[in-house]
């Protein structure tokens, strides 16, 4: 018997359409979001047999999660801490099915098309910061 070992990639470009300059892109933190905590908006499960992972889409909003110092989507109505707007996901990131946490690059500093972030963001709910993330939405 002869086995020939296959090899396939796929690659994935990051839509970043929501991202008004590139001020602030050098300076991303690493953070850890909850995926039980990402609106459904905010991910994309693969359709790909090859590669089964979904992706958490570049632009997302966070907030960090008071208990567990995890990120989730942002959202003004929650009250584990996900209500204070910390930054968006600045990279598209690939996780296993079965995963329940996230590596990603948070951007916390920049500029940043409204219109254009995944799944919207309503700026009147973002509380300007002077210690926390300094985002201008255009």
């Amino acid at each position: 018997m002869t086995l020939q070992p296959i090899t396939t990639s796929t690659s994935y470009t990051a839509d970043r359409a929501w991202l008004a300059a590139l001020h602030g892109t050098d300076s991303t933190e690493t953070v850890t979001l909850d995926v039980s905590k990402l609106n459904a908006g905010h991910t994309q499960a693969s359709t790909d047999t090859a590669q089964p992972y979904s992706r958490v889409l570049s632009g997302v909003p966070v907030g960090k999660i008071t208990a567990s110092g995890l990120y989730g989507s942002f959202d003004p109505a929650a009250s584990d801490g996900r209500q204070t707007f910390a930054g968006l996901v600045f990279a598209e990131t690939l996780f296993a099915p079965t995963a329940t946490k996230v590596p990603a690059a948070l951007l916390w500093h920049g500029v940043v098309v409204a219109a254009k972030v995944p799944g919207g963001i309503d700026t009147t709910k973002v509380a300007p910061s002077v210690t926390g993330p300094q985002i201008r939405f255009v």
